[in-house]
């Protein structure tokens, strides 16, 4: 009974981190069914897979309602991480128990840090948005900036939903008022030197990629998708993070079928409570996404897998 609480508990609490992020559910997921949960390294990560596709399903309505999946591009990223997938799913139940885990553990290291770097540098961007905002309101209130002659020249000022939304993408529409648009709202100028289409290489490389880690080692891969996404496809944080949901269910979908004939056993009881759990929280944690700042959002999850992988390491090594 302590067993089915505990599942229940932690898989609330991860399925909160997937619904508020779009990212993390398998990075989470693995640990806690090795260390709390006591089950093998391989059946955790077979298990991980189906925590994640359950999460992801219960999340991605969310999203998709407050339009934030972008279907078109998701679903070719996720067809091409299918490759990837395969692979990985099949490479993995080659490898030792022990070394997997210490895979898994460098891996986290490694996402941790990039996350933290990345909140930092958008935290900065957030505060130079601040203050040029405050600024401009300062500018509003004096009388010579209501002087029509010193307007003549006057540009559109581009106003951002998210720091992170410096490149124009699929997302946004030209507007009549020469203003390019995301979801109705002024973004940035038009410029001829504007990308007008995907980094198409950056995108195979980090949609295989994807697909890959979340074969080998049993998670959603959101934590790279979610970025290129951004990077790649020029989308907004926030519906890069619906459609790294979209992304999940196919190629966590594709690695479970490729395990298909492997001996990899999943332990149903318990992976479908603790699913159950996190899918709960994958619907609580979807509208926290909303109401935090995104740099808010990347380093809290910067600084839980750093724990994690600490954890983890520690345990492998020396446990």
């Amino acid at each position: 009974m302590d067993l089915v609480l505990l599942a229940i508990v932690v898989g609330i609490g991860v399925g909160i981190v997937v619904g508020a992020l779009g990212a993390g559910g398998g990075i989470l997921a693995v640990p806690v069914l090795v260390f709390l949960l006591g089950m093998p390294v391989h059946s955790a990560t077979a298990s991980s897979l189906v925590i994640v596709l359950i999460t992801a399903l219960a999340s991605l309505p969310h999203h998709a309602r407050r339009k934030n999946v972008d279907w078109r591009n998701g679903l070719v990223f996720a067809g091409v991480s299918v490759v990837g997938a395969v692979v990985g799913s099949r490479l993995s139940a080659l490898v030792p128990s022990q070394l997997l885990l210490t895979l898994f553990g460098v891996m986290l290291v490694a996402v941790a840090v990039a996350m933290l770097r990345r909140a930092l540098r958008t935290r900065a961007e957030e505060r130079a948005e601040a203050e040029q905002a405050l600024a401009e309101d300062s500018a509003a209130h004096d009388p010579a900036a209501h002087d029509p002659a010193g307007q003549e020249d006057a540009e559109p000022v581009a106003t951002h939903d998210d720091p992170v939304l410096d490149q124009p993408g699929p997302d946004m529409v030209d507007g009549a008022d020469g203003i390019r648009h995301h979801h109705g709202e002024p973004e940035v100028p038009l410029s001829p030197a504007a990308p007008a289409a995907p980094r198409l290489p950056l995108v195979i490389g980090a949609a295989t990629l994807t697909g890959f880690l979340t074969g080998f080692f049993g998670v959603g891969g959101g934590f790279i998708v979610v970025p290129m996404l951004v990077i790649a496809l020029g989308l907004a944080m926030r519906r890069a993070s619906g459609t790294s949901l979209l992304v999940m269910v196919v190629a966590t979908a594709a690695s479970l079928l490729a395990r298909v004939g492997t001996e990899v056993q999943v332990d149903w009881v318990t992976t479908l409570i603790f699913a159950a759990g996190s899918a709960v929280g994958g619907m609580l944690g979807g509208p926290l996404s909303a109401k935090a700042r995104p740099s808010t959002l990347t380093l809290a999850f910067s600084a839980l897998l750093g724990g994690v992988a600490a954890v983890t390491l520690v345990q492998t090594l020396l446990g």
